[in-house]
């Protein structure tokens, strides 16, 4: 079945105009996401602010229960000892000189990029090339820090960063479709109780508009918000 027959036949496992209870809404992407390949699990939330106001900028990091199943490769910018530190700590990539130079050709083939704050002087030049890709260290995500132990193992655990777009939407990947039911709505619940800490103090209306779940290759389901905050 190709894509958009399969997406067809999809969309009538549900009423795309209803609001699920999350667990209902769960089962439900589940059985929809019938691609080849174990398809990526989203939650997209809709949420009543406006980015172009310092704090209603949301953003931050969490490290979801049970991951997002997807292998995350590390790269360390640092040098000496610290080097060393985040091999150990399970890096894939550890140094300083080398992979700038690397980076400045065009490779890219690492998910995180965490770096010590005594090399940032040198890091900050690949701005432009990191941070269109999202790549860039920030000490606010923690990818800026000495412990490049922890950060790394937290990283490889599965921590994301996550932020807002100019619309004041969030997307952010909650697991894979091999992973059970229960593993997903413990990832939701626990995504969606960290956007929640992050509500502005001075925001007026609703903060969570609307909830949406979708596979890499399915339509989105739409969640009832009190089941999932339940």
């Amino acid at each position: 079945m190709n894509q958009s027959r399969r997406y067809s036949a999809n969309q009538g496992l549900f009423d795309r105009m209803q609001e699920y209870a999350l667990v209902d809404g769960i089962e439900l992407i589940k059985k929809a996401a019938n691609a080849k390949f174990d398809e990526s699990i989203e939650l997209t939330l809709n949420l009543g602010v406006d980015p172009k106001y310092a704090d209603q900028n949301i953003r931050g990091t969490v490290i979801l229960p049970h991951g997002t199943g997807k292998k995350v490769r590390v790269l360390v910018l640092t040098q000496g000892d610290k080097a060393k530190e985040a091999e150990a700590a399970g890096a894939d990539y550890a140094g300083l000189e080398d992979y700038i130079a690397k980076i400045e050709g065009g490779w890219f083939d690492f998910d995180v990029c965490i770096a010590t704050p005594d090399v940032m002087r040198h890091v900050g030049k690949l701005g432009r090339a990191l941070g269109t890709r999202g790549l860039m260290p920030n000490p606010k995500t923690g990818t800026v820090t000495k412990d490049v132990e922890q950060a790394v193992k937290e990283a490889k655990a599965g921590k994301i960063s996550f932020r807002v777009d100019k619309y004041g939407i969030l997307h952010v990947v909650v697991g894979k479709a091999s992973f059970s039911a229960e593993q997903l709505t413990e990832n939701v619940r626990g995504m969606l109780g960290t956007v929640m800490k992050l509500k502005p103090t001075t925001l007026k209306g609703t903060y969570l508009k609307k909830m949406t779940i979708s596979s890499t290759q399915g339509p989105g389901i739409k969640i009832d918000k009190q089941s999932a905050l339940a």
